[in-house]
């Protein structure tokens, strides 16, 4: 019996089922892929096609030699090569696989997210040229828009997994976050819905120039909404210019009619004009205990907030002053 188990695990860890070759050019690893769901004969029948040598009656035999039967795992392996099939099944076992990312950015806006997502070489383009309708169509959301509905957050996925997988774990995500956020709602809250949350976190996401004003920025927007008054920001602006804009906001730019300018139409814009993070959520949940209805950017990355127009006057002056003085100073 003990000569038998030495053969066997002999055969098992030193008879080279894996080709010397790679098939992956320019590279060294040989590389392979199990689908889900697959048993130990329909894992022999990929390995084979896939150039390993071997069989379900040797394999079945070696994963339950190896107690790993019921412990092999799907997804894309680079194997060494010429490793025994001892060496493959424990590595199958293990799920010491290739992954592959995607991170989808708070203040992305959903043409950046679809770009990123487009151009990933790992991932099965099945929603690219799909139009905004479609796409919603495709992970079963039925919104105004595909802006704003993917939770940032990096996503591991296998090689050769599709977009859709992507913007359904995403966007599962973000409704995750709006539920949680909104079953804080405080009653005093102008929000009616789950959406105008979702579009008012996204403005403060891209007006949060620092992390510990968030709140604060939050506060300015409630307050705003509160005594209907116009939100009078630069980011729903830019984001009704679309993908053009330069970078460069124009006097123009905030006198053109736009569903997004809201220094001419005063509430909500009609959709989210980015993808806001769990903190901005939050914030719009929970703003600062503020009276607030202005501020401006000192030009260090924090704001000054003031209640009266009087007072943010003001601190415009200072600030867009010290910003002039500092910029000429340094051209000369």
């Amino acid at each position: 019996m003990a000569g038998f188990l030495i053969l066997l695990y002999g055969a098992i860890f030193l008879w080279p089922v894996v080709p010397g070759a790679s098939n992956i050019p320019g590279a060294s690893a040989y590389k392979v892929k199990i689908a889900s769901q697959s048993g130990l004969s329909a894992i022999s029948s990929q390995l084979s096609e896939q150039g390993v040598a071997t069989n379900p009656l040797t394999l079945q035999i070696a994963a339950r030699a190896l107690f790993v039967g019921s412990k092999l795992k799907p997804g894309t392996y680079l194997l060494a090569p010429r490793a025994s099939l001892g060496n493959v099944l424990l590595q199958v076992a293990r799920g010491d696989r290739v992954r592959e990312s995607v991170a989808i950015i708070p203040g992305m806006t959903i043409w950046q997210l679809r770009s990123l997502i487009d151009g990933h070489p790992a991932l099965i383009h099945q929603t690219k040229g799909m139009s905004s309708k479609e796409l919603l169509q495709a992970i079963g959301l039925s919104y105004p828009g595909d802006e704003g509905l993917f939770y940032p957050d990096t996503y591991i996925f296998d090689p050769d997994d599709s977009d859709i997988s992507i913007y359904r774990r995403a966007s599962q995500a973000m409704q995750k976050q709006l539920t949680s956020a909104w079953e804080q709602k405080d009653a005093t809250s102008p929000l009616k819905n789950p959406y105008e949350l979702l579009i008012l976190g996204s403005i403060v996401e891209k007006e949060t120039g620092r992390s510990s004003d968030r709140s604060l920025v939050a506060a300015v927007f409630v307050n705003r909404l509160k005594i209907n008054m116009p939100l009078q920001t630069d980011p729903t602006v830019i984001y009704g210019i679309g993908p053009k804009f330069d970078g460069n906001l124009r006097k123009a730019d905030l006198r053109k009619d736009s569903p997004y300018n809201t220094y001419m139409h005063k509430g909500l814009t009609p959709t989210p004009i980015a993808m806001p993070s769990k903190e901005s959520l939050q914030a719009v949940m929970h703003p600062a205990k503020s009276d607030a209805i202005y501020f401006v950017a000192r030009g260090d990355g924090s704001s000054h907030f003031s209640k009266t127009l009087k007072e943010h006057e003001n601190a415009v002056d200072q600030f867009q002053r010290k910003r002039n003085v500092t910029t000429k100073s340094n051209s000369q």
